[in-house]
């Protein structure tokens, strides 16, 4: 690898801390009082009305990507962190973040921002470190005299590289942006939770994070730029409605966040772009406004376009980019799986490469449904279905947030899926991964979703 390669997170995907003091950071072990104690922080980082595309000063700096294992509590929901793809890539491709003392300067630069904020400013910072990080490799001379940038960009990530390279120039320096699960088009879960709320927790453990949530001018920009809101006759933009709960101004400049990064590209043939986008996990798509809540759809003009359970297929890709076209990877698995799924590593590797690599997820692929939340000694809903033999056996693998596993269950006939309702051990982070079972265990590319169970205490004074 002869290039500099930089890794984005996606929302919620940075540590962020001030003077010293972790304020989100949870790890395998933040349940609790110490998960509660993660929230409580978060909530009070919440935005100034009308900040816009500008830093609040308030002392806060991200330092690192999440490690695995990161919970399902956030805005949005994330499976697993970056350890697994950090790992691939330096394994796979000889790239270090270069050592304290060494003469080499890193050729793989993770880079961890402030998640709150506009992505028009997390760009502008990203211009000054990625440039920084080439100038420096570019300084070894010799075949690295002509190198360029290449991105990697998980979720909202993909935004804030798109920043940079269609607005700020970073085109010109760049060779690939490769984008896993980027809402480039929009959410709608984001406009679901940004009129509906957001309260995390089971019952009556619930902590509200809605007054925070609708602070972030990131939160906006996820929302869809495509029309996605039934109207008699047809779906209208969210600019073209009034949508409840929300300031125009804050809905209007994040549209126009959308266009502004889909005018860079027109013409803009300097980098090659390469979606890789997670499909047949049933997805939010459009919705009807009624009584002022969101009701989702998983439909668009009475089709099931699917996704990833985040990101519906339609806006895992720029408005320019053909659903059809063979730049876009597909692979069947949830959001945060993406980041951790070894047929995306292989698509990946594929495409920095440009040789064959063997495709090793699995050939028969699964849409899944796992409660990823809930209380403990509550029965955990597991539903999956095959997309292409519905007569393979399914086996749903209980793994503690460690990995260890716990207990192997197969999954039964049920209205047409394979479903199981098993009781975790107690209050924990897990792993549920659902994958082939028997003679089908090599032929079922597997899905893993971090399940939390809430501890049955509830915290003094959490509101509901």
């Amino acid at each position: 690898m002869d290039d500099v390669v930089v890794v984005l997170p996606g929302i919620m995907g940075s540590t962020l801390w001030r003077n010293d003091v972790p304020l989100w950071e949870p790890s395998r072990g933040a349940i609790g009082e110490v998960l509660r104690s993660h929230l409580r922080s978060i909530r009070g980082l919440a935005l100034a009305e009308g900040i816009g595309d500008e830093h609040p000063g308030d002392g806060v700096e991200a330092r690192a990507l999440m490690p695995d294992v990161r919970l399902p509590l956030g805005i949005w929901t994330f499976d697993l962190g970056y350890d697994a793809l950090l790992n691939f890539l330096r394994r796979t491709f000889d790239l270090s973040e270069g050592a304290p003392g060494s003469d080499r300067p890193a050729n793989l630069v993770p880079f961890p921002y402030d998640w709150r904020l506009s992505n028009r400013y997390n760009g502008a910072l990203l211009r000054t470190v990625a440039g920084d990080a080439l100038a420096r490799w570019r300084d070894q001379g010799g075949r690295f005299a002509d190198a360029k940038l290449v991105f990697i960009a998980h979720s909202m990530g993909g935004l804030v590289t798109r920043w940079y390279l269609d607005r700020l120039g970073g085109a010109e320096v760049t060779r690939k942006l490769i984008t896993l699960g980027t809402p480039h088009r929009g959410s709608l879960k984001a406009l679901e939770q940004l009129v509906n709320g957001v309260r995390k927790g089971p019952g009556p453990f619930k902590l509200n994070l809605t007054t925070f949530a609708r602070s972030l001018p990131s939160l906006h920009q996820l929302m869809p730029e495509y029309a996605c809101i039934e109207q008699p006759g047809d779906l209208a933009k969210t600019t073209e409605v009034e949508v409840p709960e929300l300031t125009t101004a804050m809905v209007t400049d994040a549209m126009a966040f959308h266009t502004q990064i889909d005018e860079g590209r027109r013409g803009n043939g300097a980098y090659q772009l390469h979606p890789v986008c997670g499909f047949k996990q049933p997805t939010w798509t459009t919705a009807a406004i009624d009584q002022g809540q969101v009701i989702a759809r998983s439909t668009i003009y009475g089709d099931d376009n699917g996704g990833d359970a985040t990101v519906p297929r339609l806006g895992a890709a720029p408005v320019d980019v053909d659903l059809d076209s063979p730049v876009i990877s597909h692979v069947a698995d949830n959001h945060g799986g993406l980041v951790h799924n070894q047929g995306v590593f292989d698509a990946i590797e594929g495409i920095l490469t440009a040789s064959q690599v063997r495709y090793r997820a699995g050939a028969i692929r699964l849409a899944v449904e796992v409660d990823e939340v809930l209380e403990a000694g509550e029965p955990l809903r597991i539903r999956a279905i095959l997309a292409d033999d519905d007569r393979a056996a399914l086996d749903a693998v209980i793994a503690d947030g460690n990995g260890r596993v716990l207990d192997t269950i197969r999954l039964r006939s049920a209205a047409g899926a394979l479903v199981a309702q098993p009781t975790l051990p107690g209050p924990g982070l897990y792993r549920v991964t659902v994958q082939g079972a028997g003679a089908a265990l090599h032929q079922v590319a597997p899905i893993t979703t971090a399940v939390l169970a809430w501890p049955p205490e509830r915290a003094v004074g959490d509101p509901a």
